[in-house]
């Protein structure tokens, strides 16, 4: 069978612009969490958010690109472009139509829309801009990514909101197993304006707290809701084999994939979170025991908590993985949220460090050995991230250690490259 490797990574995230600087706030708790400053939610019920510090798209973009975008494309291209460049691609590397994209939306280009919408009503149809045809679509990211790039194999997008982020690289190694040497995915959402607001308010998931430090507290007997955040996390995936002919840095491999699905309440269906997990571990052939760490989805409602928490105690037992949700820094980033945790959990194999859950005081679930206020040491080894999306989603991702004969990533410049043992390729 096939196997993928990720070799590149860019982050944009509300504690951090750029895969160091996010990694480095997230290993010492740093939260990217405050008061919306975007436009004015004094009149809105929820007013926390967690917004990109300092995220200018002139610093990363031509000025063609810039009214042709909405934001979330914007941080989309500035974060594939620092995720190719991480990936030390050498130009003629492989053929373009080998090489193709696959990102997660949820929202699409709900700032673009709104301001186009505007112009509209208060100027008429001829001052709304042509861009207007294609900046609102959801799967405008992977086609722009694509263009600048020059990616012209497999292409698509998946929607499925927090969920989708996973099922969009789960994609991308389909389309590796199926001949593809790469795929750029992931996913970045950002709708940090009016219209964007009242649809995530319409959704009764977001917390009312002002405080940043207890507004979102996944896990805790205290959680009320989520805190929003844009941004999120763009991979480069490749096929291993070819990974390894170009000498390729290797973050780490993915090994296994499940996705279910909720049946609706009136229904009696259980929720389908625990199928994901085991299919996932089945895919990936390893045994719950080899799991050495899971990050959490972290809803941060009580009955969502603990439906996530019951099927990690049955999967794996009570306080037997560290569990962690970094996501308390960022918010919940949409479709970005779970390739910023497939990040986290990469640098985590990399360095030998968890990342902490932060602000939960009261932990609402006995059973979860939770990682928390500070980075935990661990000897790397497989990693599993859960993300659920609105609406019934489920996915369910294991990473592993890069493999036989991989250049394992390392940290830091000049520091010195080792090889790392491989298990059995799956």
């Amino acid at each position: 069978m096939t196997t993928t490797a990720i070799t590149g990574i860019g982050v944009a995230a509300p504690n951090g612009l750029g895969t160091e600087d996010f990694w480095s706030a997230t290993l010492r708790g740093e939260s990217g969490i405050g008061t919306v400053s975007r436009f004015d939610v004094s009149g809105y019920p929820s007013r926390l958010g967690g917004e990109l510090p300092g995220f200018d798209p002139a610093d990363h973009l031509p000025s063609r690109l810039i009214p042709q975008t909405d934001r979330m494309t914007q941080i989309a291209l500035a974060a594939s472009d620092w995720a190719l460049a991480d990936a030390r691609l050498e130009p003629d590397a492989y053929q373009s139509t080998e090489m193709g994209v696959t990102t997660a939306g949820a929202f699409g280009g709900f700032e673009y829309g709104q301001r186009e919408l505007d112009q509209l009503w208060t100027a008429g149809p001829e001052h709304v801009s042509v861009y207007m045809s294609f900046a609102w679509f959801y799967a405008v990211n992977t086609g722009q990514i694509s263009i600048r790039h020059g990616l012209r194999g497999p292409a698509g997008v998946v929607v499925g909101d927090q969920a989708g982020g996973l099922d969009a690289v789960a994609q991308a190694r389909r389309n590796i197993r199926k001949g593809a040497r790469l795929i750029v995915s992931g996913g970045v959402d950002s709708s940090f304006c009016p219209y964007g607001w009242v649809s995530r308010i319409s959704g009764r998931g977001l917390s009312t707290g002002d405080d940043p430090d207890t507004a979102y507290v996944p896990f805790d007997t205290r959680a009320q809701g989520h805190v929003p955040g844009e941004g999120g996390a763009i991979l480069v995936i490749e096929e291993a084999g070819a990974a390894r002919a170009r000498g390729a840095r290797v973050y780490g491999e993915i090994a296994g994939y499940g996705a279910t699905f909720d049946a609706a309440a009136r229904h009696g269906g259980e929720p389908g979170l625990r199928r994901a997990v085991e299919t996932a571990l089945a895919d990936a052939a390893v045994d719950p025991s080899d799991i050495r760490v899971v990050f959490a989805d972290g809803a941060g409602t009580l009955r969502e908590d603990r439906v996530e928490a019951e099927a990690i105690e049955a999967v794996f037992g009570p306080g037997a993985v560290p569990v962690t949700a970094p996501k308390t820094m960022t918010g919940r980033m949409s479709s970005g949220g779970a390739p910023a945790d497939l990040a986290c959990a990469l640098l985590a194999i990399r360095d030998g460090l968890i990342p902490p859950t932060i602000n939960v005081r009261t932990p609402a679930a006995a059973s979860l050995d939770l990682v928390l206020d500070a980075p935990r040491p661990w000897q790397p080894g497989a990693a599993l991230v859960i993300a659920r999306g609105r609406g019934g989603f489920n996915s369910a991702m294991v990473l592993r250690p890069p493999g036989r004969g991989a250049v394992a990533a390392v940290r830091g410049p000049g520091a010195t490259r080792r090889r790392t043992p491989a298990p059995a390729d799956h």
